[in-house]
Formats: C-alpha cells, structure tokens, sequence
C-alpha cells in the first residue's frame, strides 16, 4: 500500500505554498521530473483523466506510475506501459482526495509532445494536474469542488491565464479529458473570464 505524508484540515494560520508544495495534499515525491528552463513563466493549467488499469477507480496504480514502483505484470494493460516514466504535478482522485508529486517550481512529465498559442513544450510552462476517471466519462463533483479550490490557490502564487485538457495542447495524439469533462461548471465554480478556458 502507498504511504504518504497526508495532512489535517486546512487552517488559515498555514502557508498555501511551500517551495511550490501544496500545503493541503498527501505529498509522494515523484523522481520523474526536471528543472524548468530559467525564467520560465508558469501560466498554464492541463488537466488530464487517468485510472490504472483503465476503467478501475480506486487502487493505488497511478500512485506506483509516477513512482517507477508500477508491477508491470500485475495487469495485462500494464505490459503496453512498461518503462513509461511519467508524472504530474497534482492527482485528484474519485472522492476528492488531492495528490502532489513534483513541485509547482519543477517540471513534471505529464505533456509529453504538445503546443500551445504557438509555444512548444507544455511541460515547461505549465501545471499538470490529472482526474481519476476515463476519456469522455464523467467525473465527479468532489474532484471538481477539489480542482477549483486547486486551480484558485495555484493562481495565487502564479500567473495563470490558461486553462486546457491535455486534447487541447496535444490534438489528434491525447483525447483526455475528453467530452465527459465539464468546462462550463469549472469556469463557473473559479468565476474566471471564458478567455481562460479552451
């Protein structure tokens, strides 16, 4: 079973950020990540959907994904994934419950190959955060209550002027989120200008 370092309930005496860690996730350091290039401009959001193995909400697979700690002869899906080394910045999790593996201040490997307003290189200037869920499902509202709460604290500390799926930067290669993804209900919960949202 994963082992993290959870937290109680927020208190407003606590710091929001800590050298680009969420006061208010279970933390899992990923070693899947890198320095951004110097004086990078982190003003993007992607969102993501992940569950592992596809479809199974629940276990602890993503968790093992982005920790190298994956068995991949657990599941049959597992073997088209060997060796993948991937993470993300933030996990969010059926029931709400908020993951943190790589420092907002570093790169996390969640974009892979991806273009946005002409920049290359999500991954350099964005925030990566995945929904448990599929392509096109429907996710639930503890992750959007939890991902609004996200995505308000994030823009706190940094500029924020994006917010897109991992489809959007990534066209014809990903299609997460996906249909099943509600924009409209995420731009109203952050009350955000529709210029933010794909």
């Amino acid at each position: 079973m994963i082992q993290d370092s959870g937290v109680g309930i927020p208190a407003h005496s606590q710091p929001i950020w800590r050298d680009g860690w969420y006061t208010f996730a279970r933390k899992l350091k990923s070693p899947n990540f890198g320095k951004r290039p110097a004086g990078t401009v982190i003003d993007l959001i992607i969102i993501h959907s992940i569950s592992l193995p596809p479809g199974e909400f629940g276990g602890d697979g993503v968790q093992q994904l982005f920790t190298n700690c994956l068995d991949w002869k657990e599941h049959p899906y597992f073997t088209s994934i060997a060796g993948l080394t991937v993470s993300a910045h933030f996990y969010v999790r059926r029931n709400g419950e908020l993951w943190q593996f790589v420092s907002v201040d570093d790169r996390a490997w969640h974009a892979g190959e991806s273009r946005f307003h002409d920049r290359p290189q999500c991954n350099d200037y964005s925030v990566g955060i995945e929904l448990e869920g599929i392509e096109g499902g429907r996710f639930e509202g503890a992750q959007y209550e939890t991902l609004s709460t996200l995505c308000s604290s994030i823009k706190i500390d940094w500029p924020i002027s994006h917010v897109v799926g991992h489809e959007h930067v990534a066209p014809g290669r990903k299609s997460d989120p996906g249909c099943g993804f509600d924009w409209a209900h995420l731009q109203q919960s952050l009350g955000w200008p529709t210029r933010y949202f794909p």
